[in-house]
């Protein structure tokens, strides 16, 4: 089974989805024939990699609303993260343009270290509030991986295949993240509860492995059931 995850680092509900697919493979019976690959979209492709504001005043001026309803917004999303075991500080978050962060996933693909990379790029964006925007920030997180991005980042690198998958988005008809597509038949959209994940896991691999009983008509005596058997 192959899953394809379209997703932004910038977006907090794109980390529960991400535990909560993790949550639900850990208790998959098949999960070693699990495929899962990382997809880029970018949420606010024209995002500056510094801003004035903070978060607070930046979602209260693109929604409409007030700061203290900013905060009351993410203090929601701050419980369900700590329900699917992430820890978020939204005032420490700095937002920033994710473009070079989904190059530097990119380039970890190569190394077999994908996975490893998004979950390092979502805590420190949301936990350790990291400015994820900065070459130096992402050198160091990649350095953590045993992994030297200098040439990535000081280049164009990976910038078709970040694009090939934007594309690829629009294609499908991928409007939010985080998207999450199975076998390309059947998708979820949103940071779903586990159980969501579940039953989709095991109807995919169900569809994709149909169970046929090949026992003959007259051998159906030779067994038991209802906690009886006929002699």
């Amino acid at each position: 089974m192959k899953i394809e995850i379209w997703s932004d680092v910038a977006c907090p509900f794109c980390y529960i989805g991400k535990h909560h697919l993790e949550a639900a493979l850990a208790q998959f019976p098949h999960k070693d024939s699990v495929e899962v690959t990382w997809k880029n979209f970018e949420l606010d492709p024209g995002a500056q990699t510094d801003y004035q504001e903070d978060q607070y005043d930046l979602l209260a001026k693109k929604y409409g609303m007030t700061r203290e309803q900013a905060k009351a917004n993410t203090e929601r999303v701050r419980l369900s993260g700590t329900a699917a075991g992430i820890t978020f500080d939204f005032d420490k978050v700095i937002p920033t343009n994710t473009f070079n962060a989904h190059r530097l996933i990119q380039f970890a693909a190569q190394h077999g270290k994908q996975h490893e990379m998004e979950e390092k790029l979502f805590h420190a964006m949301f936990t350790e509030g990291k400015h994820i925007g900065k070459n130096e920030t992402l050198l160091a997180i990649a350095a953590e991986l045993g992994l030297d991005a200098t040439a990535v980042l000081n280049s164009n690198d990976y910038t078709a295949e970040v694009r090939a998958d934007e594309e690829e988005a629009q294609v499908l008809g991928v409007r939010g993240v985080p998207f999450f597509v199975f076998d390309r038949k059947y998708a979820i959209s949103g940071a779903q509860p586990v159980d969501a994940f579940a039953q989709t896991l095991q109807k995919v691999w169900q569809e994709a492995h149909p169970f046929t009983d090949l026992t003959p008509a007259a051998g159906k005596e030779a067994g038991c059931d209802d906690g009886s058997c006929t002699i």
